[in-house]
Protein backbone atom coordinates (compact mmCIF):
# COMPACT_ATOMS: atom_id res chain seq x y z
CA UNK A 1 0.00 0.00 0.00
CA UNK A 2 1.04 3.32 -0.31
CA UNK A 3 1.88 5.64 2.82
CA UNK A 4 3.38 8.90 3.83
CA UNK A 5 6.57 8.55 5.69
CA UNK A 6 9.89 10.91 6.14
CA UNK A 7 13.43 10.08 7.79
CA UNK A 8 14.53 12.99 8.95
CA UNK A 9 13.03 16.61 10.52
CA UNK A 10 12.64 19.09 7.73
CA UNK A 11 10.03 20.97 5.48
CA UNK A 12 7.66 19.28 3.31
CA UNK A 13 10.19 17.76 0.73
CA UNK A 14 11.10 15.47 3.21
CA UNK A 15 7.57 13.66 2.72
CA UNK A 16 7.68 10.74 0.60
CA UNK A 17 4.85 8.69 -0.76
CA UNK A 18 6.46 4.71 -0.41
CA UNK A 19 5.09 1.28 -0.73
CA UNK A 20 5.15 -0.55 2.71
CA UNK A 21 3.32 -3.55 3.72
CA UNK A 22 -0.49 -3.18 4.19
CA UNK A 23 -1.01 -3.72 7.91
CA UNK A 24 -2.54 -6.75 9.50
CA UNK A 25 -5.04 -6.44 12.34
CA UNK A 26 -3.96 -7.88 15.36
CA UNK A 27 -6.53 -8.55 18.35
CA UNK A 28 -8.94 -5.92 19.08
CA UNK A 29 -7.63 -4.21 15.75
CA UNK A 30 -9.59 -3.03 12.81
CA UNK A 31 -8.07 -2.19 9.36
CA UNK A 32 -10.05 0.78 7.63
CA UNK A 33 -9.56 1.45 3.69
CA UNK A 34 -9.02 5.53 4.15
CA UNK A 35 -11.25 7.74 2.55
CA UNK A 36 -9.91 10.73 3.30
CA UNK A 37 -7.73 11.80 6.21
CA UNK A 38 -7.29 15.25 7.54
CA UNK A 39 -3.79 17.30 7.89
CA UNK A 40 -2.92 19.29 11.32
CA UNK A 41 -0.78 21.89 11.72
CA UNK A 42 0.98 20.18 14.91
CA UNK A 43 1.87 17.19 12.40
CA UNK A 44 4.07 19.72 10.48
CA UNK A 45 5.69 20.77 13.73
CA UNK A 46 6.83 17.33 14.39
CA UNK A 47 8.22 16.70 10.99
CA UNK A 48 9.95 20.18 11.30
CA UNK A 49 11.33 18.58 14.90
CA UNK A 50 9.38 21.22 17.19
CA UNK A 51 8.62 18.75 19.31
CA UNK A 52 11.46 16.31 19.53
CA UNK A 53 11.64 16.35 23.42
CA UNK A 54 7.72 16.12 24.17
CA UNK A 55 7.14 13.46 21.37
CA UNK A 56 10.00 12.10 19.59
CA UNK A 57 10.33 10.38 16.17
CA UNK A 58 11.40 7.00 15.55
CA UNK A 59 12.87 6.98 12.01
CA UNK A 60 11.38 5.93 9.35
CA UNK A 61 8.11 8.19 10.23
CA UNK A 62 4.76 7.35 9.09
CA UNK A 63 2.34 10.57 9.52
CA UNK A 64 -1.41 11.40 10.60
CA UNK A 65 -4.15 11.15 13.11
CA UNK A 66 -7.26 12.21 11.12
CA UNK A 67 -9.03 9.40 9.02
CA UNK A 68 -12.43 7.92 8.08
CA UNK A 69 -12.92 4.80 6.44
CA UNK A 70 -14.82 1.75 5.08
CA UNK A 71 -13.52 -1.26 7.61
CA UNK A 72 -11.81 -3.42 5.17
CA UNK A 73 -11.26 -6.08 7.93
CA UNK A 74 -11.80 -7.09 11.56
CA UNK A 75 -8.92 -8.93 14.07
CA UNK A 76 -9.89 -11.31 16.83
CA UNK A 77 -11.77 -9.90 19.54
CA UNK A 78 -13.65 -7.40 18.01
CA UNK A 79 -17.39 -6.85 18.44
CA UNK A 80 -19.60 -4.10 17.19
CA UNK A 81 -17.55 -3.44 14.38
CA UNK A 82 -18.06 -5.45 11.24
CA UNK A 83 -16.29 -5.58 7.44
CA UNK A 84 -17.79 -2.47 5.34
CA UNK A 85 -18.79 -0.49 8.21
CA UNK A 86 -18.16 3.53 7.65
CA UNK A 87 -16.24 4.74 10.42
CA UNK A 88 -14.83 7.69 11.79
CA UNK A 89 -11.39 7.70 13.76
CA UNK A 90 -8.18 8.36 15.04
CA UNK A 91 -4.54 6.59 15.18
CA UNK A 92 -2.02 7.44 17.87
CA UNK A 93 0.81 5.69 15.80
CA UNK A 94 1.28 8.92 13.39
CA UNK A 95 -0.45 6.36 10.37
CA UNK A 96 -3.59 8.06 9.19
CA UNK A 97 -1.86 9.09 6.03
CA UNK A 98 -1.56 5.80 3.92
CA UNK A 99 -4.29 3.78 2.14
CA UNK A 100 -4.83 1.60 5.29
CA UNK A 101 -4.90 1.96 8.82
CA UNK A 102 -4.63 -0.40 11.92
CA UNK A 103 -6.23 0.79 14.99
CA UNK A 104 -8.28 -0.52 17.80
CA UNK A 105 -11.58 -1.07 17.45
CA UNK A 106 -12.57 1.64 19.81
CA UNK A 107 -10.69 4.75 17.93
CA UNK A 108 -13.24 4.29 15.39
CA UNK A 109 -17.23 5.40 15.62
CA UNK A 110 -19.88 4.92 13.26
CA UNK A 111 -19.89 7.51 10.21
CA UNK A 112 -23.52 8.91 10.32
CA UNK A 113 -24.80 9.73 6.99
CA UNK A 114 -25.10 12.72 6.93
CA UNK A 115 -21.40 13.50 7.66
CA UNK A 116 -19.35 13.31 4.06
CA UNK A 117 -16.28 11.65 4.14
CA UNK A 118 -14.29 14.79 3.74
CA UNK A 119 -15.88 16.53 7.12
CA UNK A 120 -15.32 12.76 8.78
CA UNK A 121 -11.62 12.77 8.29
CA UNK A 122 -10.71 15.94 9.30
CA UNK A 123 -13.31 15.36 11.70
CA UNK A 124 -10.96 13.83 15.12
CA UNK A 125 -7.43 16.65 15.79
CA UNK A 126 -9.68 20.09 14.86
CA UNK A 127 -13.04 18.50 16.64
CA UNK A 128 -11.79 17.31 19.83
CA UNK A 129 -9.17 20.60 20.07
CA UNK A 130 -11.93 22.56 19.91
CA UNK A 131 -14.50 20.46 21.84
CA UNK A 132 -11.98 20.43 24.57
CA UNK A 133 -10.70 24.43 24.73
CA UNK A 134 -14.82 25.24 24.62
CA UNK A 135 -15.16 22.77 27.88
CA UNK A 136 -12.45 24.39 29.50
CA UNK A 137 -13.90 28.01 29.84
CA UNK A 138 -17.02 26.87 31.10
CA UNK A 139 -19.10 28.44 28.76
CA UNK A 140 -22.73 29.96 30.23
CA UNK A 141 -25.66 30.93 27.62
CA UNK A 142 -25.22 35.10 27.61
CA UNK A 143 -21.61 34.95 28.28
CA UNK A 144 -19.22 36.30 25.77
CA UNK A 145 -16.16 34.76 24.68
CA UNK A 146 -13.73 35.69 21.93
CA UNK A 147 -12.17 33.16 19.53
CA UNK A 148 -8.88 33.93 17.98
CA UNK A 149 -8.32 32.56 14.31
CA UNK A 150 -12.12 31.65 14.01
CA UNK A 151 -11.90 30.64 10.88
CA UNK A 152 -8.83 28.16 11.19
CA UNK A 153 -9.57 24.51 11.28
CA UNK A 154 -9.43 24.27 15.27
CA UNK A 155 -11.35 27.98 15.77
CA UNK A 156 -13.90 27.32 12.52
CA UNK A 157 -15.36 24.55 15.40
CA UNK A 158 -14.80 26.30 18.17
CA UNK A 159 -16.67 29.41 17.69
CA UNK A 160 -20.06 26.76 16.42
CA UNK A 161 -19.34 24.97 19.58
CA UNK A 162 -19.21 28.07 21.62
CA UNK A 163 -22.61 29.37 19.81
CA UNK A 164 -24.14 26.06 20.77
CA UNK A 165 -23.33 26.54 24.31
CA UNK A 166 -25.09 29.63 24.23
CA UNK A 167 -22.47 31.92 24.13
CA UNK A 168 -21.86 35.39 22.25
CA UNK A 169 -18.98 35.02 20.22
CA UNK A 170 -16.13 37.21 18.49
CA UNK A 171 -14.49 35.74 15.77
CA UNK A 172 -10.98 37.23 15.18
CA UNK A 173 -10.07 36.32 11.28
CA UNK A 174 -9.20 38.58 8.59
CA UNK A 175 -11.95 40.03 6.35
CA UNK A 176 -12.01 37.65 3.62
CA UNK A 177 -13.97 35.44 6.16
CA UNK A 178 -16.20 37.57 8.31
CA UNK A 179 -19.44 36.89 5.87
CA UNK A 180 -19.11 33.45 6.50
CA UNK A 181 -18.69 33.89 10.55
CA UNK A 182 -21.55 36.33 10.43
CA UNK A 183 -23.37 33.48 8.11
CA UNK A 184 -22.88 31.32 11.35
CA UNK A 185 -23.91 34.26 14.09
CA UNK A 186 -20.65 35.15 14.58
CA UNK A 187 -19.39 38.75 15.51
CA UNK A 188 -16.20 39.42 13.07
CA UNK A 189 -12.85 41.50 14.24
CA UNK A 190 -10.38 42.13 11.85
CA UNK A 191 -7.23 41.13 13.55
CA UNK A 192 -3.69 43.68 13.54
CA UNK A 193 -4.16 47.14 14.94
CA UNK A 194 -6.40 48.38 18.14
CA UNK A 195 -8.05 44.78 18.45
CA UNK A 196 -8.28 45.62 21.74
CA UNK A 197 -10.28 48.46 21.01
CA UNK A 198 -12.56 46.65 18.78
CA UNK A 199 -13.32 43.74 20.49
CA UNK A 200 -14.76 46.12 23.28
CA UNK A 201 -16.78 47.89 21.03
CA UNK A 202 -18.01 44.57 19.50
CA UNK A 203 -18.68 43.18 22.69
CA UNK A 204 -20.33 45.79 24.11
CA UNK A 205 -19.99 44.94 27.61
CA UNK A 206 -18.16 41.97 29.95
CA UNK A 207 -15.74 39.40 27.91
CA UNK A 208 -15.93 36.71 29.75
CA UNK A 209 -13.73 34.29 28.13
CA UNK A 210 -11.24 33.76 25.44
CA UNK A 211 -10.21 30.70 23.10
CA UNK A 212 -6.55 30.88 21.25
CA UNK A 213 -6.48 28.70 18.51
CA UNK A 214 -3.72 31.02 16.79
CA UNK A 215 -1.18 32.31 19.71
CA UNK A 216 1.31 35.57 18.77
CA UNK A 217 -0.06 37.42 21.74
CA UNK A 218 -3.59 36.32 22.30
CA UNK A 219 -2.80 35.28 25.71
CA UNK A 220 -1.84 38.83 26.65
CA UNK A 221 -4.53 40.32 24.40
CA UNK A 222 -6.99 38.48 26.64
CA UNK A 223 -5.73 39.54 29.98
CA UNK A 224 -5.64 43.12 27.99
CA UNK A 225 -9.15 42.44 27.77
CA UNK A 226 -9.65 41.95 31.33
CA UNK A 227 -10.46 38.24 31.16
CA UNK A 228 -9.88 35.61 34.31
CA UNK A 229 -6.84 33.55 33.54
CA UNK A 230 -9.03 30.59 34.49
CA UNK A 231 -11.30 31.40 31.76
CA UNK A 232 -8.28 31.69 28.53
CA UNK A 233 -7.61 28.84 27.18
CA UNK A 234 -5.11 28.48 24.38
CA UNK A 235 -4.23 25.36 22.60
CA UNK A 236 -0.70 26.58 21.45
CA UNK A 237 0.84 29.30 23.34
CA UNK A 238 2.52 27.46 26.07
CA UNK A 239 5.11 29.52 27.19
CA UNK A 240 2.67 32.29 27.97
CA UNK A 241 0.28 30.14 29.28
CA UNK A 242 3.14 29.03 31.68
CA UNK A 243 3.74 32.50 32.17
CA UNK A 244 0.03 33.61 32.88
CA UNK A 245 -1.17 30.27 34.45
CA UNK A 246 -3.63 30.26 31.63
CA UNK A 247 -5.39 27.04 30.59
CA UNK A 248 -4.18 24.72 27.76
CA UNK A 249 -6.80 22.32 26.96
CA UNK A 250 -7.13 20.82 23.91
CA UNK A 251 -6.45 17.40 21.69
CA UNK A 252 -5.11 15.82 24.35
CA UNK A 253 -7.87 16.45 26.96
CA UNK A 254 -11.00 15.67 24.29
CA UNK A 255 -9.61 12.91 22.00
CA UNK A 256 -12.14 9.79 23.09
CA UNK A 257 -14.27 8.10 21.09
CA UNK A 258 -17.57 9.43 22.54
CA UNK A 259 -16.70 13.13 22.18
CA UNK A 260 -15.61 12.40 18.12
CA UNK A 261 -19.48 10.32 18.32
CA UNK A 262 -21.13 13.85 19.69
CA UNK A 263 -19.56 15.79 17.39
CA UNK A 264 -20.45 13.76 14.16
CA UNK A 265 -23.72 13.62 15.78
CA UNK A 266 -24.09 17.73 15.56
CA UNK A 267 -22.81 17.61 11.89
CA UNK A 268 -25.53 15.05 11.03
CA UNK A 269 -28.10 17.16 13.00
CA UNK A 270 -26.97 20.35 10.71
CA UNK A 271 -25.89 21.66 13.66
CA UNK A 272 -21.97 21.92 13.17
CA UNK A 273 -19.70 22.38 10.18
CA UNK A 274 -16.32 21.31 9.23
CA UNK A 275 -15.18 23.71 6.59
CA UNK A 276 -13.10 22.15 3.98
CA UNK A 277 -11.04 24.56 2.71
CA UNK A 278 -9.30 21.97 0.15
CA UNK A 279 -9.05 18.26 -1.58
CA UNK A 280 -5.20 16.85 -2.17
CA UNK A 281 -4.43 13.45 -3.37
CA UNK A 282 -2.27 11.67 -1.05
CA UNK A 283 0.69 11.73 -3.48
CA UNK A 284 0.43 15.87 -3.50
CA UNK A 285 1.32 15.71 0.21
CA UNK A 286 3.69 17.92 0.02
CA UNK A 287 1.39 20.61 -1.80
CA UNK A 288 -0.94 19.90 0.77
CA UNK A 289 0.94 20.97 3.77
CA UNK A 290 2.61 23.58 1.82
CA UNK A 291 -0.69 25.21 1.80
CA UNK A 292 -1.35 24.92 5.68
CA UNK A 293 1.69 25.77 6.85
CA UNK A 294 0.71 29.61 4.84
CA UNK A 295 -1.97 29.63 7.87
CA UNK A 296 -4.28 31.66 5.46
CA UNK A 297 -7.28 28.58 4.90
CA UNK A 298 -10.79 28.39 6.40
CA UNK A 299 -11.73 25.46 8.10
CA UNK A 300 -9.34 21.84 7.14
CA UNK A 301 -7.77 20.63 4.31
CA UNK A 302 -8.17 17.04 3.48
CA UNK A 303 -6.11 13.86 1.73
CA UNK A 304 -7.70 11.26 -0.23
CA UNK A 305 -6.46 8.13 -1.58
Amino acid sequence: MKAVKFEKYGGVDVLNIVEIATPVPGPGQVLVRMKAAGINPGEAGIREGKFAQQWPTTFPSGEGSDFAGIVEEVGKEVSGVAKGDPVIGFSNERSSHAEFIAVAADQVVPRPAGVSWEQAGALFVAGTTAYAAVKAVSLKPGDTVVVSGAAGGVGSIAVQLAREAGAKVIGLASEANHSWLVSRNIIPVTYGKDMADKIRTAAGGRIDAFIDTYGNGYVELALELSVAPDRIDTIIDFAAAAKHGVKTAGNREGAKGEVLTELAGLIDKGRLEIPIAKVYHLADVRDAYTELEKRHTRGKIVLVP
